[in-house]
């Protein structure tokens, strides 16, 4: 699978043939990891690792969705169009959603009002980006072009939750040009990766981009005593009694700052040298990092204007 690509966008002939440079649209894909625990009284402790999809690709980056919310960005996060020396970064350039109105109702989609608001607003960028992609592209029909992991805490006190938001696409070959590809974006499919279901095992669950990335899962290290944690579980007793309550599919009662140390020993040892990125998050606090970004994240566009000033904020609150 191809996942890297440059697409024309526009195919105006022979006449336009020198032109072509100067049409071409160019999506850099983010490639990599989205791990998260949740942890003893809701906190969750959440890493991102780089994995590039090529030379020169993208890393995952976080964008502030809204209050409660964070998303980080895997696939075609951003775009550049030769003629443009500045880049279209979906974290920057997404218009962050201010306060839920309590009386919208469920969307058919099966996502809650405010994870659809995400859903469509990302949506709504995207298309006049993927309707410039006049070239085929070589990418399975079941793998998203984008996809967003979303972080945060659903309304009403229903606590933590995770999901994933991917976008896919079609493409359908018009006019008599064999490389002439009509190609359309589609409505993201949503994903609950947690809470899981009644009764179900609460674990630490996990994210990936391209879905073929080559290691196995932080649970699956666990579950198979994985060297390198069995050298955490035996150089730490906190450490031990975290992954014993995860082992039993009791993530949720792991003491939150013994999951993060452990959290924080463990990525250096699967990232490598790839770049990867640490925080937690709590209902009231908001967001703290642990291992911040390499690229600080940006305060994205909003409109709060209603959004009471006792809501939770995911920037860092100064300690009193």
């Amino acid at each position: 699978m191809v996942l890297a690509f440059v697409v024309a966008a526009s195919c105006r002939g022979a006449a336009a043939q020198s032109q072509d440079t100067e049409n071409e649209i160019i999506a850099n894909l983010a490639g990599g990891r989205v791990i998260v625990h949740v942890t003893k009284d809701d906190v969750i402790v959440f890493a991102a690792i780089d994995h590039p999809v090529e030379t020169g690709s993208v890393p995952p980056r976080v964008a502030e969705l809204d209050s409660m919310h964070i998303g980080v960005l895997l696939g075609a996060s951003e775009w550049r169009l030769p003629a443009d020396p500045k880049p279209i970064r979906l974290d920057r350039d997404y218009q962050r959603i201010g306060r839920r109105d309590p009386k919208n109702q469920s969307d058919p989609t099966g996502a809650e009002p405010d994870l659809e608001t995400f859903g469509v607003s990302f949506l709504e960028t995207l298309r006049p980006l993927t309707s410039q992609l006049h070239h085929k592209i070589d990418i399975a029909s079941d793998e998203p072009l984008f996809e967003i992991v979303v972080i945060g805490f659903a309304p009403n006190h229903y606590g933590p939750e995770v999901w994933t938001v991917e976008y896919r696409i079609q493409q359908e070959q018009v006019g008599v040009r064999a490389e002439y590809w009509q190609t359309r974006i589609l409505r993201p499919r949503f994903t609950q990766l947690y809470p899981p279901e009644k009764h179900a095992p609460r674990t630490i669950v996990e994210a990936r981009y391209p879905s073929d990335v080559k290691a196995p899962t932080v649970m699956e290290m666990i579950q198979g005593n994985d060297p390198r944690v069995a050298q955490l579980r035996n150089g730490e007793p906190r450490f031990g009694k975290v992954l014993e309550v995860v082992d039993r599919g009791q993530a949720q009662k792991a003491v939150s700052v013994d999951a993060e140390d452990f959290m924080r020993a463990l990525l250096p040892l699967i990232a490598g040298k790839a770049m990867f990125m640490l925080g937690k998050m709590d209902d009231e606090h908001g967001l703290d990092w642990i291992v911040p970004p390499e690229e600080p994240v940006e305060k994205t566009k909003k409109d709060d204007k209603d959004r009471p000033p006792e809501a939770p904020s995911l920037r860092k609150r100064p300690q009193r």
